[in-house]
């Protein structure tokens, strides 16, 4: 699926990625996937595709990548790990739950 001009792979089910996996009114963010530079709604979604995850290093925290469903504004991995449950730009509400797999994504 396209959201604002960015593809978004995986089980997505609507406009504000969120996807088969995970789809409550605040699962609205994608992620970025180091290992494949490719957006997807969730962990599961990327494990779909067959190759392992690779982590953001903190050195990498100003790279973009996460995007935000409500307002499309993609985010450096900083902007969201200091403003875990809300973006930034819009104030939209994320799920306080992702952080349970923060260390799946980013090597912190």
């Amino acid at each position: 699926m396209f959201i604002n001009g960015i593809q978004v792979k995986g089980q997505v089910i609507d406009e504000q990625t969120r996807c088969s996996h995970y789809h409550t009114q605040h699962d609205i963010i994608a992620i970025k996937f180091k290992c494949c530079n490719t957006y997807h709604p969730c962990y599961k979604c990327h494990q779909e595709t067959g190759h392992a995850i690779e982590r953001w290093k903190p050195a990498e925290f100003n790279e973009e990548a996460i995007l935000c469903g409500a307002c499309k504004t993609e985010l450096t991995i900083n902007e969201y790990l200091h403003s875990p449950h809300q973006c930034p730009n819009c104030h939209a509400s994320f799920n306080p739950g992702c952080e349970l797999h923060h260390h799946l994504y980013f090597a912190l």
